[in-house]
């Protein structure tokens, strides 16, 4: 066997292939993993500005930097994944996780807390790599996408709490808690992985990491056009969803003198409107297929985007006005969003790794144009997370109904 030969692991019977109820819980906890870190922190941006006396940009970097780190690390997760399997990259990952968040809730500046939570974002990509990996470890494309539906209902359930105690934690402790709070649930999880996950990696591949390798496979990816579409439907769909995220805290508080608590709540609603486009996406993609699904939950897109450019003409300032086309947003996201991972990693069956870690990188880096932009761009009015979150959604419906429609259903055979 030579050194660049795939390793094969025992059929799956023999590995202790998860249930069904399993693999649909481990994935939400690892998925949940990424709105845990950035939606319990949404009601605590603006003590945190105010208890290290910080202007808005490195507040907001605190955010997208975070974003950043978690697309670029993914790019070494991914194929470390591919070599060394799944299991021991995700342990790894959570141990630094939890270590991350506790030294980000010492920092003594607002500095020192962007330097930690890029460490956290690094780590933080890990979990969400290997699950997209691991769903194409275990199924196949459109049984991936239902399990990915199931596992981002899950997810969901977690957005919904993460604002709600992020409000109550920063009303209580401060915004530190909320730190702690992240580490102790990358501690948890490294210890449920450990014990109760099996390896799901099919072949270990031992050139994964080496260079020429490495680049001959990005470039087979990149040049995949089903790959590319579904990349830029989730870029731009989470892009429009980060303009709420880095935003709503500042909006919902500053703008609309909402308290910390009751506008982790309002927050927090959004997750439902997430979750029921979850159980559509669940009962379209038996019917119509990944792209046919994806195309269908645009309608919800596009409603969202004339909501929000009306919102961003007339500066009407109130939470309705806000919310409402926020929840049609959220709608089209959990169709897109379970979509969108399964269909960019279907035809990698055995690069399943590295196109996740390709997909997470366009996504984030996108996220972080957005946070870097939306940092200079709020003035106290609630224009630019309407502007935002409008051309967010006129991107989504664009790709869905161009590209998508042309290269997204999964062709008969992977490479």
């Amino acid at each position: 066997m030579t050194v660049d030969t795939p390793v094969p692991l025992p059929a799956p019977a023999a590995r202790e292939r998860p249930s069904a109820l399993l693999a649909a819980v481990m994935l939400a906890l690892l998925l949940g993993l990424q709105p845990l870190t950035t939606d319990l922190m949404l009601p605590a941006l603006p003590l945190l500005a105010t208890d290290l006396a910080a202007p808005m940009a490195p507040v907001q970097l605190t955010m997208s930097a975070l974003i950043l780190a978690f697309g670029v690390a993914q790019l070494v997760w991914g194929p470390l994944a591919d070599r060394l399997g799944r299991r021991p990259v995700l342990l790894a990952g959570l141990t630094l996780y939890a270590l991350a968040s506790v030294g980000a809730a010492l920092a003594a500046t607002v500095q020192q807390v962007v330097l930690w939570r890029i460490v956290q974002g690094a780590a933080m990509s890990v979990p969400v790599v290997c699950a997209r990996a691991m769903v194409r470890d275990l199924y196949e494309p459109h049984q991936g996408a239902l399990v990915m539906a199931r596992a981002l209902s899950g997810l969901g359930l977690i957005a919904i709490t993460s604002p709600v105690l992020g409000g109550l934690l920063a009303k209580l402790y401060g915004w530190r808690a909320e730190l702690v709070a992240m580490g102790l649930a990358g501690a948890a999880l490294a210890t449920f992985l450990a014990l109760r996950w099996p390896e799901t990696i099919r072949q270990r591949r031992p050139d994964a990491t080496r260079l020429r390798p490495l680049l001959r496979q990005i470039g087979q990816i990149l040049r995949h056009p089903g790959f590319r579409a579904w990349a830029l439907l989730v870029t731009c769909t989470y892009g429009g969803l980060f303009v709420f995220l880095a935003g709503a805290g500042f909006v919902l508080i500053g703008v609309l003198g909402l308290t910390p608590l009751v506008a982790g709540a309002v927050m927090s609603s959004t997750s439902l409107a997430y979750i029921a486009g979850t159980f559509i996406c669940r009962r379209w993609l038996p019917r119509h297929g990944l792209a046919g699904a994806s195309m269908r939950g645009a309608g919800f897109t596009v409603a969202a985007c004339v909501g929000m450019a009306l919102l961003a003409i007339t500066d009407h300032r109130s939470v309705w006005a806000v919310m409402l086309p926020t929840w049609l947003y959220a709608l089209g996201h959990g169709v897109h969003q379970p979509c969108g991972q399964a269909g960019a990693v279907a035809p990698f069956p055995h690069a399943a790794g590295q196109a996740s870690a390709l997909a997470g990188f366009v996504l984030s880096l996108g996220a972080f144009g957005v946070g870097l932009w939306l940092g200079r761009a709020l003035d106290g009015t609630v224009r630019p997370l309407a502007t935002g979150m409008a051309l967010g959604a006129g991107l989504t419906a664009l790709v869905a109904w161009t590209l998508v429609r042309r290269h997204g259903e999964p062709a008969a055979n992977a490479h």
